[in-house]
């Protein structure tokens, strides 16, 4: 990203040189300042003294880098054991921690499925003794229930009888006033 955002910078910079006067007469001085530096004599001295070095020393980088080469093959074949080594110790590791491994997961799963037997039983048992207290309370309560609805209707039976009574005895008794009235006015 930040290389790319380079090549941005770069590609702006040039076009703003090479497209604006301002910018084409900053490069025509950075050119001259360039080929100034590059014609100096200290710098073109120092230019030949590296391309001097480079020829001498060119017959004993390509002496090194064929005595590379053809030690290229021992040394591959030593890092491939070593690499074959390393996979086959990673290999073995890797097979004893999975067995490890799943033997701890199968006891884990035994002991939480034990637990959760034995907590299931035990919900069960309080869940029997729950309902057996429920209907124990449920049968009391419909007892009592009962109970109270008899009595009541009871009291209410005994009530209205003697309301009857007591309507009937009114009633007569307003029956015999009335007559007495009405013989009272047949006797004058």
């Amino acid at each position: 990203m930040k290389r790319k955002l380079f090549v941005v910078g770069i590609g702006v910079s040039i076009g703003y040189l090479l497209g604006s006067h301002a910018g084409r007469e900053r490069y025509d001085w950075m050119k001259a300042q360039a080929i100034r530096l590059w014609e100096n004599p200290r710098v073109a001295k120092t230019r030949l003294d590296v391309e001097s070095y480079a020829r001498q020393q060119a017959p004993i980088i390509r002496d090194r880098a064929e005595a590379a080469a053809k030690a290229a093959p021992g040394i591959a074949h030593d890092v491939t054991v070593k690499v074959a080594d390393t996979a086959k110790d990673v290999a073995d590791k890797t097979v004893f921690t999975a067995k490890n491994i799943a033997d701890k997961t199968a006891k884990t799963a035994r002991d939480v499925a034990d637990r959760t037997a034995t907590v299931a039983v035990d919900v069960a048992d309080a869940t029997a003794t729950a309902a057996v207290d429920v209907a124990d309370m449920t049968v009391r309560t419909a007892r009592d229930v009962a109970e109270k609805a008899n009595d009541v209707a009871t009291d209410l039976k005994e009530r209205g009888e003697t309301a009857v009574d007591t309507a009937v005895t009114t009633a007569g008794e307003a029956r015999e006033q009335a007559l007495d009235v009405v013989d009272d006015d047949d006797e004058r």
